[in-house]
């Protein structure tokens, strides 16, 4: 009883709060929520039916782990694994150590005019499609037109196939990403360098502190709990490729499907070529569940060596 009161004296003392809330709370649950019934289609050999989803879903019959076993019986499942794996772990420390020294860059500019410019031409490759930006890396490595190729001919040099060559691609693939997400992620680490007190600054000035000495015993220290958190949520997507990063950047190309093949390209051609939906399943559920593991171990770790820096 005393609960209850308690909660009704809660709701009614911060009801402004909950309203604000409800709409994300509703947005949340409507579309991330509810869906999470279908997962119950990675279990099942799923068969459409004129009658509708859940006839669909009821009619067809329970395979269990098999739509799994697709994903690791096949001789290219450790290709998929490593290049996911691989990519996301080189992405996640290159995106952190770019996009901390680009905030800390942008903090010690004494040019606010520019410094504005700077940021809204760094923000803006992170709202080019793929697609857009897939011909423009087209525009560069195209075989016998591209501007790289015509620079290589001009001093003598054959021209390069770019897509045909897997041996340039990591490059191009983690350089492009990290072209198009620094930008955007910096300004989280920049907003955070600004919230820091002046008299941090003022007091490492008075004891003769240089720039990088600043830097080292003032802003690091104060960006350390948002690079933790940042990491970990990163750590939790590290099963999850991106799509267009991956499929549209090398324009499909079957020569380089050794280092531009990952979990979720791999998914998409078996979907197109098969049409399981049940498989297509199932490797979702995988990724969301390694992700969520992954989350909670990383967050135990932090939280046994810096609890503050945890996010939980």
């Amino acid at each position: 009883m005393k609960l209850k009161k308690g909660l009704l004296g809660n709701l009614k003392k911060n009801r402004a709060l909950f309203i604000m809330l409800l709409p994300g709370a509703l947005w949340l649950f409507i579309f991330c929520y509810i869906p999470m019934f279908g997962v119950v289609i990675a279990f099942k050999d799923f068969r459409i039916s004129s009658r509708g989803f859940f006839t669909s879903l009821f009619n067809s019959p329970w395979v269990g782990w098999e739509n799994f076993k697709y994903l690791f019986a096949s001789q290219d499942a450790w290709i998929i694994t490593r290049n996911t794996v691989v990519y996301n772990v080189v992405g996640i420390l290159l995106s952190t150590f770019c996009t901390v020294s680009l905030a800390i860059i942008l903090s010690q500019m004494a040019n606010k005019r520019l410094l504005k410019k700077m940021q809204t031409f760094m923000i803006f490759p992170n709202f080019l499609s793929w697609v857009v930006i897939s011909y423009f890396v087209y525009a560069f490595l195209s075989t016998d037109k591209g501007l790289i190729n015509i620079l290589l001919s001009n001093f003598g040099v054959e021209p390069i196939n770019w897509y045909s060559e897997p041996k340039y691609w990591p490059f191009i693939i983690v350089f492009t990403s990290l072209w198009k997400g620094v930008g955007y992620g910096s300004i989280i680490y920049y907003a955070s360098i600004m919230g820091i007190d002046t008299s941090y600054y003022e007091a490492a000035l008075v004891d003769g502190a240089s720039k990088w000495q600043q830097i080292r015993n003032v802003v690091l220290p104060h960006l350390r709990s948002i690079i933790v958190i940042m990491l970990i949520l990163s750590v939790g997507s590290i099963f999850r490729a991106d799509f267009g990063l991956f499929y549209q950047l090398p324009r499909n190309s079957g020569a380089l499907y050794d280092v531009t093949n990952v979990l979720d390209t791999y998914v998409y051609r078996g979907l197109m070529n098969s049409g399981d939906i049940g498989m297509s399943t199932a490797a979702g559920l995988y990724q969301s569940s390694v992700g969520f593991v992954l989350i909670l171990i990383t967050n135990k770790i932090v939280n046994k060596l810096d609890p503050s820096s945890a996010l939980f």
